[in-house]
């Protein structure tokens, strides 16, 4: 087994599991702080590779897991993730990216997201399927409008987070990224109208009735979103990630904190500098989700 923590740039050795960002094995293990992977090497060297070239993002993201309490305040974890997120983004490695991906055009799709009430049910669902449900401002905007009927009417006593088409979300619509003003204009928008926040509130009051049913492409903001409700549904072919780091980025829909919670900074901090999947049956025995079927 080898604990690894990142440091200026790299992946050094860790004393122990407790103190490492992650720890890495090749035989099964139920501690949250480990991951079992084919081959420790192979990941070793694809992790440094990654890390050496998001030195920032990487030591970011080690920074934000550490200093959140899963336990503690949601306004509070999602604020320090959206800090170090503005932080980043006025940071060179997501210049980089932004330069590599050259001007992008955010297609108009009518109606991103589609409520349904039935008696004292909501459903809500992503409606943007030939993309994928990826995450634009505009559907976040409808989403915070449906969830804000939830949140604020107490005869709502289920909640249902899906998406249509092939996927549940894919996360954030890369065609938006860097079109805002500026880093703190970003922050007070991802701040002041948060889905996550209102999940977290809706959860609290409904529990496992908040449920979010997934299949698909279950990333970034999708999978952040999804695991702060109460009860999370997969379908079997579910692929789940966090792939911000390719961005120069780290997740910033509030998935430090709900990730995290579900299943411990330790693999939260793996799917990050990994960029890897874990398909629905490795998310079940996490405890990324509660149900497959």
């Amino acid at each position: 087994m080898k604990h690894l923590s990142v440091a200026d740039g790299e992946l050094v050795s860790a004393e122990s599991a407790e103190d490492a960002t992650f720890s890495l094995t090749e035989q099964p293990s139920d501690d949250t702080r480990v991951v079992t992977v084919d081959s420790v090497d192979a990941t070793l060297a694809d992790l440094a590779e990654r890390v050496a070239r998001w030195p920032q993002a990487a030591a970011v993201c080690d920074d934000v897991l550490r200093a959140i309490d899963p336990a503690g305040s949601t306004f509070a974890g999602v604020i320090t993730e959206s800090l170090a997120y503005s932080t980043l983004q006025s940071g060179g490695e997501f210049a980089r990216w932004l330069a590599e991906r050259g001007p992008a055009t955010v297609p108009e799709i009518p109606n991103p997201v589609v409520v349904q009430r039935d008696d004292d049910r909501l459903t809500v669902t992503f409606n943007r399927g030939r993309r994928h449900n990826a995450f634009s401002t505009d559907a976040r905007a409808a989403l915070l409008e449906a969830l804000d009927v939830a949140r604020l009417d107490p005869s709502i006593t289920d909640l249902v987070l899906t998406g249509d088409g092939p996927s549940f979300c894919s996360g954030g619509d890369l065609a938006e990224f860097g079109t805002f003003a500026d880093p703190a204009s970003a922050h007070v928008a991802r701040t002041r109208h948060s889905p996550a926040l209102a999940l977290a509130e809706i959860t609290a009051r409904l529990g496992r009735r908040c449920r979010a049913d997934v299949h698909g492409q279950v990333q970034g903001s999708g999978l952040e979103m999804a695991a702060f409700c109460g009860w999370v549904h997969s379908h079997p072919d579910a692929v789940l990630g966090l792939p911000e780091l390719a961005l120069g980025l780290i997740p910033g829909a509030g998935g430090t904190v709900s990730i995290s919670r579900r299943i411990g900074r330790w693999r939260t901090a793996y799917l990050v500098l990994s960029g890897r999947s874990v398909d629905a049956a490795t998310a079940l025995q996490w405890g990324l989700v509660d149900a497959v079927g």
